[in-house]
């Protein structure tokens, strides 16, 4: 037998449907962190098909930190209309926007990193190295390492979300798609810092 809190708290959290949710727990015994898992994972699956389709909608957002020194724009793409004026989609973007302030960002995705900049990273890395006794494929591995901690300083994606830092702003957007069943894109954004 299946729980009914444990069914609303599943659907709270995850944003899933009643079947779905009642699902995950029979699959999990009950066992409500495995059944998270599993609907994370669900989401995840989800979330990679609704990628390629289009965004025409949205919200454009402003924060100001207390203390007036800080703020940021940020422009947040959906699928309709109705998720853009959600409050749930609202507060993601708010979300963002303070994640932003906090940790200045300077590109959205490592693919927007520029070749040179990633070029002269790896280089700086191989020269810290010099005349460490380690195989090269050790040494890449150490290099790949390097830059994956260099992308998570720099790109919004890659950082860790200052309200829990065991998941990624990627994969709180991951969730965020699997929560309104759209496509959602963080277009843009600006951040302006005295």
């Amino acid at each position: 037998m299946i729980d009914a809190k444990l069914i609303q708290r599943l659907r709270t959290q995850t944003g899933g449907g009643i079947v779905d949710c009642k699902k995950a727990l029979e699959e999990s015994g009950n066992d409500y962190e495995k059944a998270l898992e599993l609907m994370r994972k669900q989401g995840q699956k989800s979330a990679a098909k609704r990628v390629e389709r289009e965004t025409h909608e949205g919200i454009v957002h402003s924060y100001i930190h207390a203390n007036n020194k800080t703020g940021v724009l940020v422009e947040v793409l959906c699928e309709t209309d109705f998720v853009a004026r959600n409050e749930a989609f609202q507060a993601f973007v708010h979300d963002i926007a303070l994640h932003i302030a906090a940790m200045s960002p300077l590109y959205i995705s490592t693919t927007e990193v520029p070749e040179d900049m990633v070029a002269k990273e790896k280089e700086i890395y191989r020269e810290q190295m010099v005349g460490e006794q380690k195989p090269a494929e050790i040494l890449e591995k150490i290099i790949d390492g390097k830059l994956a901690k260099f992308y998570e300083d720099i790109c919004l994606l890659n950082q860790k979300f200052i309200k829990d830092d065991t998941l990624t702003i990627g994969a709180v957007l991951t969730e965020q798609i699997a929560k309104t069943g759209e496509n959602i894109q963080i277009k843009r954004f600006a951040r302006f810092a005295l």
